[in-house]
């Protein structure tokens, strides 16, 4: 590999850079198999191990994976995917079950969080602006390849799109302390479920478009517990009571 192609991956790491290139690393070679048998297009792929060089993957050495390499210890293959152009419709959200996320920014909550979708059958994610881009090697890497199955899109003004939706008739969903008990909630299949940010939870904007207030509620309920539950712990307890139903 030429210096100028090694410096043209390394700036991948750096989200401008992904943005202006609509480009993103996934490493690793299950997840590049992934990949490759999906509806992504892959620009380039390459490999430290000679087994798999072929006609569309290049042979380089692990120590030009190392200096490309996003990852703390590098893998044996890289792929430089273009990033899709998801195209979201409130129209065609009103019969599904839909997460928004409202500031979620440990990349690692939010890699979980798309797998959690992919496991219970939640094709879309909508995430704030305030969101960690998805495309972070750590978001991509979190997801084991579910960031293949799920639309990931980004709005300028979620409580917005939230208004927009409870005024077609969605509900809106959202877990707040203050909130009612889950077990004891009447849930719909369809609808978007709000998570907040790790530390605020839900922003004042987006809990006045809520149509009903959720809470998980600890066990035994008088007893002295942990302050709250990880966003993605909480994720995966309310798309499973919601799926259940």
């Amino acid at each position: 590999m030429t210096k100028a192609e090694i410096q043209q991956l390394r700036a991948l790491k750096d989200k401008r850079e992904r943005d202006r290139e609509r480009l993103f690393i996934a490493e690793g070679e299950k997840l590049v198999e992934e990949i490759l048998d999906s509806h992504f297009v892959v620009r380039r792929v390459l490999t430290t191990d000679a087994k798999h060089k072929g006609a569309n993957i290049e042979l380089i050495t692990k120590q030009e994976m190392e200096r490309i390499s996003q990852l703390t210890t590098p893998t044996t293959m890289l792929a430089v995917v273009e990033q899709p152009n998801n195209r979201l419709s409130i129209d065609k959200l009103c019969h599904k079950l839909v997460v928004a996320l409202d500031g979620v920014q440990n990349p690692g909550n939010l890699g979980t969080i798309v797998r959690l979708a992919d496991w219970f059958g939640v094709e879309e994610i909508i995430c704030s602006r305030e969101c960690a881009d998805c495309y972070n090697p750590k978001v991509v890497q979190a997801t084991m390849g579910a960031i293949l199955r799920v639309r990931i899109h980004y709005v300028d003004n979620l409580s917005k799109l939230l208004h927009e939706a409870r005024d077609m008739g969605m509900n809106i969903y959202g877990t707040l302390l203050d909130g009612n008990n889950i077990y004891h909630e009447k849930l719909d299949n369809k609808g978007i479920i709000v998570m907040g940010n790790e530390g605020r939870g839900v922003s004042d904007e987006c809990r006045n478009m809520l149509t009903h207030k959720l809470l998980i509620p600890p066990f035994p309920a008088d007893c002295p517990t942990s302050e709250s539950l990880n966003v993605a712990m909480a994720t995966g307890i309310i798309l499973s009571e919601f799926r259940r139903r």
